[in-house]
Parts: C-alpha cells; sequence; structure tokens
C-alpha cells in the first residue's frame, strides 16, 4: 500500500513540475480559478471598490485539489470583553462572519493552532467552518508542542487528539510539526523523534486521518536541512516557511540568526515540495512604512495598498500554495481578496523594485516582532508585543528621533511618550523587565527580548529626562 502511495505521489509531483516548467509559462499553468463560481466581480466592498474576478488557485500536486492562494491565519482572531469584565475572549459572531465571507469568496484554506488566541482558535475555527459543507475547505493545524513538559508522547498525543475535538472534523487537510528549528535538533528529537510522534503522523496520513504532512521552520536551518534531507524517505507533502521581500535576501540583516527566504524557496522547489507562506507582511511592517517609501508605492498604483505589493510578491512564486494571512478585520479580507481574485503576478521590473525597497527599509531598522504573543504571559508582567510594536510604529511614523538635535525632536518626543503610556500601562512597561530571558527561547523570530527591552527604556528614559544623544 505504501509503495502504490509513493508512486501516486511521485507522479503527481512529475505532473506538477512539467506543469510548472519556467518563467511565464509556468505561472499561467497554475494561476488559475478555484472553479467555484466565488466571488462575482459585480460585488462592491465596504470602501467602494469591487472585486475583479474569481480567486486565484494553485494545485496540490499529490492531490489535485485547488488551494487559494490567500489562506486565512487564525492566529489573530477578533477579541471582546468577556460580559462578566474579567478579560477578553474571542468574539465567534465576528469570527462567523469572517469566515462565511471568506469562503463565499474563494477563500479554503484555513490556519490553526492549539496555541493561538490563547488555546481557543481551533475551538473557533471549528465552530466557523462548521456552518459549511467539509468539502469548501481544507483546514491546517498543528503539533505546537513547545514546552518540554509537552514533549511526552503521552501529552503529544492528547494534544493532536484534542484538535479533532476541536475543530469538529474526522480529518485534517493539512498537518505541520509546529516550530521546526526552534530550540535546534535537540528540541527536534525532544518533540517528534525521541517520542516516536514523528512515526506516529506518518502513520495516520497513511490511514487517511491525516491528509497532507509537513512541518513549519523558524530558527535553526540545520533543522530544514535536516528533514528536507529525509525527503525521499518521509515524502513531506508541503513545508510552512517565511518569506517577504525583505527576507527573500535580507532576513540576516533583520536578524543575524534568521535563513534567506530565497534559499528557503528554493530547497522546496527544487525538491517539488509546494510552500505555504506565513509572515508576507514580515509581521506588519510591509503594510506601514516610511512616508516617503509609501509614496513611490502610490505612484506606480494609486489604487493599491502598500500591503497588497508585499502579497503579489509571496503569491508570485509557482511553488507556493498558498499565503496566509491573520485578518481580523473585515478591510483586511476585502484588501487581500481584491489582491488575489485574480492575482496579477509581479514583472521582473516590480521585483527589482521591491528589492530597492528593502534595501531603503534596512535603514530605518525596526524589531522583527510579529505580535504572535508566543513571549507571553511575561511572569514579570510585562506586555512584551506592545511595548515592542509601539516602538515599530514610531518609527514608521517617524516618531523616534535619531538624536536630540533632530528640528523634529520635540514632536517626535511627545508622540513617543505619549502614545507609550496609551499603548502600554506603566507597569507593564519595558523598565520591569529583570533580564530572566524566559521569553527568549519561546520567541519564533529569535529576538533578544530583555536586550531591547533595555534598550527601549533607555530610550524611554532619555526622552522623559530631555537627556542629549
Amino acid at each position: 500500500m505504501m509503495k502504490n502511495r509513493e508512486r501516486r505521489t511521485e507522479m503527481n509531483r512529475r505532473e506538477f513540475l512539467a506543469a510548472l516548467g519556467g518563467g511565464a509559462v509556468a505561472s499561467a499553468a497554475v494561476l488559475a480559478g478555484c472553479g467555484s463560481g466565488k466571488g462575482p466581480a459585480s460585488e462592491v466592498y465596504t470602501d467602494g471598490t469591487a472585486q475583479t474576478g474569481e480567486m486565484t488557485c494553485r494545485v496540490n500536486p499529490k492531490t489535485g485539489e485547488k488551494v487559494s492562494v490567500l489562506g486565512y491565519g487564525c492566529m489573530r482572531w477578533p477579541m471582546r470583553k468577556k460580559e462578566n469584565g474579567e478579560g477578553e475572549e474571542i468574539d465567534q459572531q465576528t469570527v462567523n462572519s469572517l469566515v462565511d465571507y471568506a469562503i463565499a469568496h474563494g477563500v479554503n484554506y484555513f490556519d490553526t493552532s492549539p496555541a493561538y488566541c490563547q488555546g481557543f482558535s481551533e475551538r473557533a475555527t471549528g465552530i466557523a467552518l462548521k456552518n459549511h459543507p467539509r468539502e469548501s475547505f481544507y483546514v491546517a493545524t498543528k503539533l505546537s508542542n513547545f514546552s518540554p513538559d509537552q514533549w511526552s508522547r503521552e501529552a503529544s498525543m492528547a494534544m493532536y487528539r484534542n484538535s479533532f475535538s476541536e475543530l469538529q472534523v474526522d480529518y485534517i487537510d493539512y498537518y505541520l510539526l509546529h516550530g521546526i528549528g526552534m530550540g535546534g535538533m535537540e528540541s527536534l528529537r525532544g518533540r517528534y523523534l525521541d517520542n516516536g510522534m514523528l512515526d506516529f503522523l506518518l502513520a495516520e496520513r497513511e490511514a487517511g486521518r491525516i491528509r497532507n504532512l509537513g512541518f513549519s521552520y523558524h530558527g535553526d536551518v540545520e533543522v530544514f536541512d535536516y528533514l528536507l534531507s529525509r525527503h525521499d524517505e518521509l515524502k513531506w507533502d508541503f513545508v510552512q516557511i517565511q518569506l517577504n521581500y525583505v527576507d527573500w535576501k535580507h532576513a540576516k540583516e533583520v536578524n543575524a540568526r534568521n535563513t534567506d527566504a530565497e534559499y528557503l524557496y528554493g530547497e522546496l522547489e527544487k525538491r517539488g515540495i509546494p510552500a505555504v507562506i506565513m509572515e508576507p507582511l514580515l509581521g506588519g511592517r510591509l503594510a506601514k512604512m516610511h512616508d516617503h517609501l509609501t509614496e513611490k508605492f502610490k505612484q506606480r498604483r494609486p489604487e493599491a495598498s502598500v500591503a497588497s505589493w508585499a502579497f503579489r510578491f509571496a503569491g508570485s512564486w509557482p511553488g507556493v500554495m498558498t499565503v496566509l494571512s491573520g485578518m481580523t478585520y473585515m478591510e483586511h479580507l476585502q484588501d487581500n481578496l481584491r489582491t488575489y481574485s485574480p492575482l496579477d503576478v509581479l514583472t521582473d521590473e516590480e521585483k527589482v523594485f521591491l528589492e530597492e525597497t528593502a534595501r531603503q527599509m534596512l535603514r530605518y531598522p525596526t524589531i522583527p516582532c510579529n505580535d504572535c504573543k508566543y513571549c507571553m504571559p511575561c511572569p514579570y508582567g510585562l506586555d512584551i508585543p506592545a511595548i515592542l510594536l509601539h516602538y515599530n510604529k514610531c518609527i514608521n511614523e517617524g516618531n523616534v528621533p535619531a538624536s536630540s538635535q533632530d528640528p523634529d525632536y520635540r514632536r517626535a518626543r511627545r508622540a513617543f511618550l505619549v502614545g507609550y503610556d496609551r499603548s502600554v500601562p506603566k507597569l507593564r512597561q519595558a523598565s520591569h523587565c529583570i533580564g530572566c530571558n524566559q521569553c527568549v527561547h519561546h520567541c519564533p523570530q529569535r529576538i533578544r527580548i530583555p536586550r531591547e527591552m533595555r534598550r527601549i527604556d533607555k530610550f524611554v528614559e532619555d526622552l522623559k529626562q530631555g537627556r542629549e544623544f
């Protein structure tokens, strides 16, 4: 049975690669509509614009399924205050509306995890998808056994089985080993190899309870290379990587321990493994940037959002099956639907323009936080993502003066300090970091968080005291 399955898989991969061919021909071969009739061009969005055609889809080389190039990332479902006023909960009604709208407009890939939304994303996603026929969507989730106390076979099996219950499904379309590379080879062995979980998941794929098996990569490239070196044996059906026009060639300039997306994608492409893309906006930084860069985008495509350029870049590579976006608000969903319905593949000249933009962005470096909240909760009460995101926001808006001699110093100083107190309660600000380093091991972007907290706190104190710098 295994041999027959392998022959079917390899045949489909060869057919897929033959269809790809090269250049424009390759792109034309895979830029197909989903064939659902969804997303009528006559519909007008809330901002007065319209979807111009059918959602672009890519073909899964193993199954022949058409997967929407726009995938729904379920890490950032909208939240609301609990009725008792104590904390927040997922706004299920809004989630249902977003999922209904996405499916009605051709989106059919939904990516979640037991770790998302404080552990409640799978349940909310399952409830929303239950309103639709099972064959109308593909659901992806992960074995997110990050903590050593979850590495045992018993704990990992419990997490795996709970995903079926939370999602209300009897099979999972795309299942991932989550965050491969975080913690290096030691973590890989503890989470998946020594406890037999990888062998178990391979057996579950053979039994059909997992339709496609892959992994998401963050961190140590040795682990990425090791798992791909076993591709002939393991037959990875897909791999999820971080890819955007900054990380394509400059990942190490964003973070010295990162690996360029050009290498990651190339290794997948030469093996015929479809890529699922995360962080196409580099944690939101490619949606909001300096005014002088925004103006260049608007000169080229006045009607298009800055974010749409990043989504076009990610979707233009023919080996990409779907591009994930965490669309908390309807306007995000509608903007991405415009970009991918249908996808206008980047020209070579536009790729050069984005490379030039990436180089200019790196002159004004931000901190590579994507608000995943894996670092939370902080044992000392810091709101780490809010601190980092406020700093990044101020950089992009020009509210971080390079020195106290800047002509715009007073305005920028006030904007930074007032915004900081509004965004982050005083007891949760960077000044309360003691450098325990517990957060560092959980960060998929491998940010040296205590170091950044010290740097930001010093900057804040310099601003408050009016010191020269």
